[in-house]
């Protein structure tokens, strides 16, 4: 589903995913196992979790939030991940109206289709959906939309309101479904809205100013909540499915990328502006990258949420808390510091069957949704919701906020709890700024509050004062303790940021605190005054910006906090286009992170000055450095038009996917090619590296563009298909029980799994050659039951990226199997004999993804219940 999440679990050899490691230990995660409550089996024993609503009423549940208040708002999807059929998605609104743990009634609130995510603010739910066409009944987009509850009768008023449309590209939910599209959504104390798109990027998003933008692949969008003001926040993610979001506006995300050898979980702390990579540049490229700050194996992340409440356990609060579907695993992620950014570790917290999202009200009530088997498409027979208190808990009336009066708002702004805080937040917004800008003010600038309310009280009073506010922020600037937020909220909102001044930015870059530098350089490249980018240019740049080798997977998932400040100082120069002070650069103390700047813009004084920049200089060192980076600018990423998708398994060699030249490739061939020509042997060998490094295709130069490894597994299909045994003479319930008493020999299911055929089409080692679904990991997110099922119903649920694709080419040329790699260029195909082809993109006429497993079924029919949970047994324990 959810996104590469929702179809995992499925047909073992032709699609798995993801995987665990095994998970850390807790220090103070200690579990105890349940059996009152189904599918929720383990959770801390200081908590009571009990059941809140079943699939009578919330049928596979996507997404789901509270109110401040306490209403459960549930995004029921009977479309899932690869759906396609429109009017089976709603928004279920549940409500304890006695606070006594239980449910008492519940209304649907609203249809929408495959919902996403969802925001409850008072009379306001928040929706991102999928949108489909009354005319034709295909899938048109993602929206983001408002619903209005103004009676609070439980029942949207109306038609909801679009704040964004188009937020996913119609091409791919109509050929895939809502699978890598976009999803989570969650409001910070900033009062933007935070968006989690997946890889399918979008085209032509626009928002209610009438604003457009194009992105291609994932990462996080914001907006406000009256649709206005859309921005790009974060780059280069694949699977994010949410965003934590703390009383600072630190963010979190667990997503998972696809490295061609199992579906890892990363989990990364989103800096404004990063870069994250993901599939360019993540692992060739990995200098110009903000790494993840733990690979956590595989996984599927869905929901998440920063606890922030004051009525749990000190343990479990003020962490981000984040959700697997795949390891059907709530976690918690306790972070540390670390200069600008977080260390991390991994805790176990609660089990719940294929968990998708969390959300917690004002008075510490969490509620959590899953998914419990509801397969790819749905199924009205599962999915439930629990709700978690600490076991010292008792429920306090949260305020009724439209009677309150600005005193008592003021006063909720002041409490513990985040979920509080905001909603009072947005109570403020909606009164007239005479009434409240002098008493939020008063919040921010009272030095002995705590440094969570002074926050709020900071984003509040920005919001309320607008372009008048900033002169008090410029004050608040000057002291330490704020300094980091009073910038932020400064150049938070471009609508009025030319009247913002940048002397307390270009102050902050000397700040001896790393993350009021930070916030310094993303506010200088929001500013927009050019005058910055010779300061920018003076940040530091460490040791380990260095290249992996060739052919080397850098460290993109290994915390590197020194880099951070000369990534953002990139992202800000470039921003900035500061073509000219960057060429000034080169040649000085500052030239590292100038010509770094420089590999990003394409733009014809860029070109002219490296020239003239080479041609000056004796520096053998500095004349190679220019030499890359004129040979990066040869080629530039195509612009998206939302035609086309870098697939499931995309060519990660980078540094671009579609890479077209552009006005100045010629003087850059010209130049580089006069060069060639001077070196002798050994300087060629040179270019030939660059040459396949950045992928120039100067066939002069030489250097491999190799896709992918060739592997030929003969397999006799027939052979192994046709014979008959204890398996296939019984039913799949009578094998079932069966191979539940049996507990296997896992070294004979070792011979079995090549003697079956499997090795054609999967790896078990990260050393193999990887060929389709990476069987190394599928241990850790399929039990024995499961993975049974899907060697003997293959067909019944098919994951992402692994269903049989039918490819017509040239030449009358048809290819059967599954794309184990693919670029703009080229797609390897892999087909059940184990047979690769390479074919190019340019000879494909036709490409259908076909509705069958390419893994035939009967293929178990062979074995003996030994011989079958021998197998069944060996699978179960691969969980590298």
């Amino acid at each position: 589903m959810f996104k590469i999440s929702f179809s995992i679990l499925s047909a073992l050899l032709i699609f798995f995913w993801h995987t665990n490691n095994t998970p850390l230990p807790g220090d103070h995660a200690v579990t105890v196992s349940r059996d009152t409550l189904r599918n929720a089996t383990s959770w801390p024993q200081e908590l009571d979790i009990t059941h809140f609503a079943g699939s009578d009423i919330t049928p596979s549940p996507a997404c789901l939030a509270v109110s401040a208040g306490g209403e459960v708002f549930v995004g029921v999807d009977m479309i899932g991940s690869l759906g396609k059929e429109p009017g089976k998605g709603k928004i279920i609104r549940l409500v304890d109206s006695d606070n006594d743990g239980k449910l008492d009634k519940h209304t649907t609130f609203a249809m929408a289709d495959d919902p996403r995510g969802i925001i409850a603010m008072g009379d306001q739910v928040y929706v991102m959906h999928t949108v489909f066409s009354k005319e034709t009944g295909k899938a048109s987009g993602m929206d983001l939309v408002v619903f209005e509850d103004k009676n609070r009768d439980g029942v949207a008023d109306g038609p909801s309101k679009p704040l964004i449309q188009h937020l996913s590209s119609p091409k791919f939910l109509q050929s895939r479904g809502t699978d890598h599209a976009t999803n989570g959504i969650r409001m910070g104390i900033d009062g933007w809205i935070y968006i989690a798109v997946g890889d399918f990027g979008f085209h032509g998003a626009v928002d209610r100013s009438g604003k457009t933008l194009t992105q291609l692949g994932g990462g996080i969008v914001r907006v406000r909540p009256d649709g206005t003001e859309m921005e790009v926040y974060t780059h280069g993610m694949r699977n994010i499915y949410d965003v934590a979001i703390d009383p600072y506006m630190n963010i979190f995300t667990r997503g998972n990328t696809n490295d061609g050898g199992g579906w890892n979980i990363r989990f990364s702390n989103q800096i404004q502006s990063g870069e994250y990579g993901y599939p360019v540049l993540f692992q060739h490229f990995t200098d110009e990258i903000i790494p993840a700050l733990v690979d956590l194996g595989g996984g599927s992340g869905t929901g998440a949420l920063f606890m922030d409440d004051p009525t749990w356990p000190a343990q479990f609060n003020n962490v981000p808390m984040m959700a697997d579907w795949g390891r059907s695993q709530l976690y918690i992620h306790c972070v540390t510091s670390d200069g600008p950014t977080f260390k991390q570790k991994e805790e176990e917290f609660i089990k719940l069957s294929q968990i998708t999202d969390l959300d917690v009200d004002a008075s510490g009530r969490m509620f959590l949704s899953a998914w419990d088997g509801a397969g790819y498409s749905g199924d009205p027979g599962k999915g439930f919701v629990v709700r978690a208190v600490p076991k010292s808990w008792k429920y306090k009336p949260f305020a009724n906020l439209p009677k309150a009066s600005v005193k008592e708002l003021v006063n909720i702004l002041k409490t513990g709890s985040g979920v509080a805080r905001l909603a009072a937040q947005q109570e403020l917004l909606s009164r007239p700024a005479k009434e409240t800008e002098k008493a939020v003010w008063a919040i921010a600038a009272d030095q002995k509050l705590a440094l969570p309310v002074r926050v709020a009280g900071i984003y509040t009073y920005a919001q309320v004062a607008g372009a008048s506010g900033i002169s008090n922020l410029v004050k608040l600037s000057s002291e330490a303790a704020v300094r980091e937020f009073a910038l932020r909220a400064l150049a938070d909102r471009k609508t009025f940021i030319d009247k913002v001044p940048s002397e307390p930015f270009l102050n902050g870059l000397k700040d001896a605190s790393p993350r009021v530098q930070l916030v310094a350089e993303i506010g200088l490249g929001r500013l927009g005054k050019a005058e910055a980018a010779s300061e920018l240019l003076k940040v530091k740049v460490p040791a380990s910006f260095v290249a992996p080798a060739k052919d080397v997977e850098g460290p993109h998932a290994t915390p590197n906090p020194d880099i951070i400040a000369p990534h953002i100082a990139v992202r800000s120069l470039v921003s900035l286009n500061a073509v000219d002070a960057c060429v000034n650069a080169i040649g000085t103390e500052n030239s590292t992170l100038a010509l770094w700047a420089l590999r990003y813009m394409h733009d014809p004084k860029a070109v002219n000055g490296l020239i003239a920049a080479y041609g000056k200089t004796s520096d053998e060192k500095l004349k190679k450095d220019i030499l890359i980076t004129l040979s990066r600018l040869y080629k530039k990423e195509a612009d998206y038009d939302g035609s086309w998708w870098w697939s499931t398994r995309p060519d990660t060699h980078g540094p671009y996917y579609k890479a077209v030249t552009w006005e100045s490739s010629d003087a850059i061939r010209t130049f580089l090619t006069e060069q060639w020509n001077k070196a002798d042997n050994a300087g060629k060998a040179f270019y030939s590296g660059l040459n396949s490094r950045h992928r120039m295709e100067i066939a002069d130069f030489g250097g491999d563009s190799v896709l992918v490894a060739k592997e030929e597994v003969k397999v006799d299909l027939e052979k192994i298909r046709n014979k008959k045994g204890q398996v296939g003479e019984s039913s799949i319930e009578d094998v079932m029980l069966a191979i539940a008493k049996i507990p296997g020999d896992a070294a004979v299911g070792r011979t079995l799994f090549a003697k079956q055929g499997c090795i054609a089409c999967h790896s078990i080692s990260k050393g193999e050659v990887m060929k389709g679904p990476f069987m190394g990991q599928i241990g850790s997110i399929m039990n024995r039951e499961q993975i049974a099922e899907s060697i003997l119903k293959p067909n019944a649920s098919i994951s992402q990226g692994f269903a049989s694709v039918l490819i017509t080419a040239k030449g009358d040329k048809t290819y059967m199997g599954f794309v184990s790699q693919e670029s703009a260029d080229k797609l390897v195909i892999r087909d059940i004999a184990g047979q690769v082809n390479t074919i190019k993109t340019s000879d494909i006429i036709s490409r259908k993804e076909m509705e069958t497993s390419m893994m035939p079924t009967g293929l178990a029919n062979e074995l003996s219940y030994q011989e079958l949970a021998s197998l069944v047994t060996f699978l179960s324990q691969q969980k590298k």
